[in-house]
């Protein structure tokens, strides 16, 4: 099924996928790692690790309560200790010499995913800009209503709690979209079956 999924992708886009792939590869392992976490590879432990480190976060950032300077400091402080660190640690958790032909191809894959993440995300905004040039009016009104209506919304609720409603949403949804897929999959399947049986 991945192969289908990769052989899908025509050689468009193959030079930047060489380089992500590049750019990447001391990232490998823990990208690896990352994605069978977030795919939910262990259908219990993988989504409460997720919710838990996430809660645990959210929990210790309420509980510290930094000023924004400080947390903005704090977190490009943890990203450059991740950049600088983390290639090390894969190189002593993981060694290079345990990586096959199978990992290789879904390194290749998530390079892909993240290409066409970024075309889809260019997509959008050239589609918004296409709007706001055909219809200005409605690209004003509609902009000014989805504005006006997440104002309200952040009103409501503390900003933290929004936050963390948010963070845990986007580390669920690769898991919940590849499980929601995989089960329409098998419902369309048994419809076809009983389709030709009748």
């Amino acid at each position: 099924m991945e192969d289908e999924r990769s052989a899908d992708v025509p050689d468009q886009g193959s030079d930047a996928c060489a380089r992500l792939e590049e750019l990447l590869q001391p990232w490998g392992a823990a990208l690896l790692s990352l994605d069978r976490l977030l795919l939910w590879r262990r259908k219990l432990l993988h989504p409460a690790a997720l919710v838990a480190s996430s809660s645990a976060f959210f929990l210790l950032l309420y509980y510290l309560d930094p000023p924004v300077l400080t947390g903005i400091s704090c977190a490009v402080v943890v990203l450059c200790l991740v950049d600088y660190l983390m290639p090390i640690l894969v190189s002593v958790l993981f060694g290079s010499n345990k990586w096959s032909s199978e990992q290789q191809l879904r390194f290749h894959e998530i390079c892909l995913n993240l290409i066409r993440m970024c075309r889809c995300m260019k997509h959008c905004w050239d589609s918004l800009s296409n709007f706001k040039h055909r219809r200005p009016k409605t690209y004003f009104l509609t902009v000014i209503s989805t504005l006006l209506l997440m104002a309200w919304i952040g009103q409501q609720f503390h900003n933290l709690l929004l936050s963390y409603f948010i963070v845990t949403f986007i580390l669920l949804l690769p898991g919940v979209s590849m499980f929601v897929s995989k089960y329409t999959r098998m419902v369309t399947g048994i419809f076809r079956r009983g389709k030709k049986s009748n």
